[in-house]
C-alpha cells in the first residue's frame, strides 16, 4: 500500500528552515553546535570536500557553480541525493530556491560559507532558471548540478 501525503515533508517534522529570518541558523537538538543545514549536507556529502570547495571560492566574485558542485561531490550523486540537497537549500520549503535564498547557498553547505555577491547570485539564477520564473525548481536544480 502506498500512502500519499499532501503536507510537505519539512512541515511533517516541524522543520525550521536553516535560513529563516533569525540572525543565526538553528542548531540541531542532538548536536547544538552544528547547524541543521550543515548536518544535512554532511549526511549527503563529505565534510572535507565541502570545506575544500568553500575555501576555493572564498573570494568574492569567484563562485563557479559547475566547479563547486563537482568539488563537493554533488555532481556525482544520484538525482535523489541532489534532491535532498535541494530541500536543504530551499530554506522556506516553498519548493523553489528564490533569489534571496540563493544568495546564502554556500551557508547551506557549511555555516561558515560566505554569502554570494549580487553578481554571483544573478549569474547563478540565470544559469539555473530554465523556465524564466525567477526561481529554481527541484528539477532545474538537478539538471544544473548534473550538466
Amino acid at each position: 500500500m502506498r500512502i500519499s501525503l499532501s503536507v510537505p515533508f519539512a512541515l511533517m517534522f516541524n522543520f525550521v528552515p536553516p535560513f529563516s529570518s533569525h540572525p543565526s541558523i538553528p542548531p540541531s537538538p542532538l548536536f547544538p553546535d552544528i547547524p541543521a543545514a550543515e548536518m544535512a549536507m554532511n549526511s549527503i556529502l563529505n565534510a572535507a570536500d565541502i570545506k575544500k570547495a568553500l575555501e576555493a571560492f572564498a573570494a568574492a566574485d569567484s563562485f563557479d557553480h559547475k566547479k563547486f558542485f563537482e568539488m563537493v561531490g554533488l555532481k556525482a550523486k544520484s538525482a535523489e541525493d541532489v534532491k535532498k540537497a535541494f530541500l536543504v537549500l530551499d530554506a522556506d520549503a516553498s519548493g523553489f530556491i528564490e533569489e534571496e535564498e540563493l544568495k546564502f547557498v554556500l551557508k547551506g553547505f557549511a555555516s561558515d560559507g560566505r554569502d554570494l555577491t549580487d553578481k554571483e547570485t544573478k549569474a547563478f539564477l540565470n544559469e539555473a532558471d530554465k523556465d524564466g520564473d525567477g526561481m529554481i525548481g527541484i528539477d532545474e536544480f538537478v539538471a544544473l548540478v548534473h550538466e
